[in-house]
């Protein structure tokens, strides 16, 4: 395997890259948040949004790109030269080009993890008894050791790292982040320290994109953590939300964030149109679902002020859902059979809220030579994907959706939103 060399301590390296183009400070940036399949089909919509609604703004051209856990796959095809539209096609509707995406890499189950951690049991089982029988050390005490067994991710994520390295490999594609025209940071989380690793800073260049975007992305119970060079490595989001710090720190000067996942906020006296009572009527899911985003939103709200004093030079734009949006919120994370509808539905949202927002973004665009497109947002006829939908063609694309639809139904969604 193919893994960093020994870095800086320093979190985020600010030594331009020696490399055609990079000796510029950066005009325009773009820090895009995970939050699993769910945020990456935001993050496109919105993304086709930005596209056809601002004018003066090439968001295959940008001059940095930051992206955390499922933004960091968005980020780095962007950086590549795949275009919003191009990245709906593959992702979303199923395309047949070289660029389509099978969904099936996800949830293939992690058995060399399964594997190496029973090859544990009976050494571990061995020496809680010895504990416990011997030594006299408490049950629980004793038998906790017993833990180790337990596997670290239940998914394997290593087909991540090959399918995009396929992709990357295309003609006119790059997988190397010093061959990219533009700089591109992926962030994970150094499991042994808790510290940032910037994947594509001086120092930790030399990594493969699609090893560092399986390394951003290894959300811990979910996959296991990623080694690289003897360190092991988890999602990115773990320590930052955005980790926008290190393209403001190279000099951007306009920075478009996007976040997908906020918390949900019912609206006092409306008729519950969504079939959402209280939250707590979807039982475990949609609390746990509430507590996380309530979670890391908070934690974005206290960066962006943090931005906003620290880079008073900066322009800074966020783009999310609206909180009161319960169709994102009641969509599930695992169901491809949705992504179309949820595509579409973020599309035009942000079109909406682009609108809505004219008065405090024109003069923030017009500084970097960016501008409303207002015939176009306002254009009722604009779609981002076809219809009809199309269903699933092959057997295995029917086998897996009546298999995410199995799980939707074990998560206990259709409770909230049925």
């Amino acid at each position: 395997m193919m893994t960093p060399r020994e870095a800086s301590p320093v979190p985020y390296a600010r030594t331009p890259k020696s490399r055609p183009g990079k000796s510029r400070k950066p005009r325009i940036a773009l820090a895009l948040a995970g939050g699993g399949p769910l945020g990456a089909i935001y993050e496109i919509g919105a993304l086709c949004a930005l596209a056809d609604g601002l004018d003066g703004l090439d968001l295959n051209r940008c001059d940095h790109y930051v992206g955390v856990s499922a933004g960091g796959f968005i980020a780095a095809g962007l950086a590549n030269g795949i275009s919003p539209r191009e990245l709906c096609q593959a992702f979303i509707e199923d395309g047949s080009g070289r660029d389509n995406f099978d969904p099936a890499w996800l949830l293939k189950p992690a058995w060399a993890e399964f594997g190496s951690r029973l090859q544990r049991l009976p050494g571990l089982l061995g020496s809680a008894l010895w504990a416990w029988g011997v030594q006299g050390k408490a049950f629980t005490h004793a038998f906790e050791r017993l833990g180790a067994v337990i596997p670290t991710g239940v998914l394997d994520n290593e087909g991540i790292h090959q399918q995009i390295e396929h992709l990357f490999s295309l003609p006119g594609r790059t997988n190397d982040f010093r061959q990219l025209r533009a700089r591109l940071t992926l962030v994970a989380t150094q499991l042994d320290t808790g510290d940032a690793a910037p994947f594509g800073q001086p120092g930790w260049d030399h990594v493969p994109i699609s090893r560092a975007i399986q390394a951003s992305a290894a959300l811990p119970g979910l996959f296991p953590p990623v080694e690289i060079e003897g360190q092991h490595y988890v999602d990115g989001a773990l320590k930052k939300t955005l980790h926008a710090t290190v393209a403001l720190d190279d000099g951007a000067g306009l920075l478009l964030c996007l976040n997908p996942l906020v918390p949900f906020r019912a609206q006092a006296g409306r008729a519950q149109a969504d079939h959402i009572p209280s939250l707590v009527e979807g039982g475990f899911p949609a609390v746990m679902s509430q507590t996380f985003r309530s979670m890391i939103h908070s934690r974005l709200e206290l960066g962006m002020k943090h931005y906003e004093r620290a880079y008073p030079g900066s322009d800074i734009v966020l783009i999310e859902p609206d909180q009161r949006d319960a169709k994102l919120f009641l969509a599930n994370t695992f169901s491809y059979r949705q992504r179309r509808e949820l595509a579409e539905h973020a599309y035009q949202q942000t079109r909406q809220m682009l609108l809505q927002r004219q008065a405090e973004l024109t003069p923030k665009l017009a500084r970097h030579g960016v501008s409303l497109n207002l015939v176009s947002l306002r254009n009722p006829d604009l779609r981002l994907v076809s219809e009809p939908s199309v269903p699933a063609q092959t057997t295995l694309g029917r086998q897996l959706h009546a298999t995410l639809d199995d799980l939707q139904r074990q998560l206990g969604k259709p409770a909230l939103g049925r």
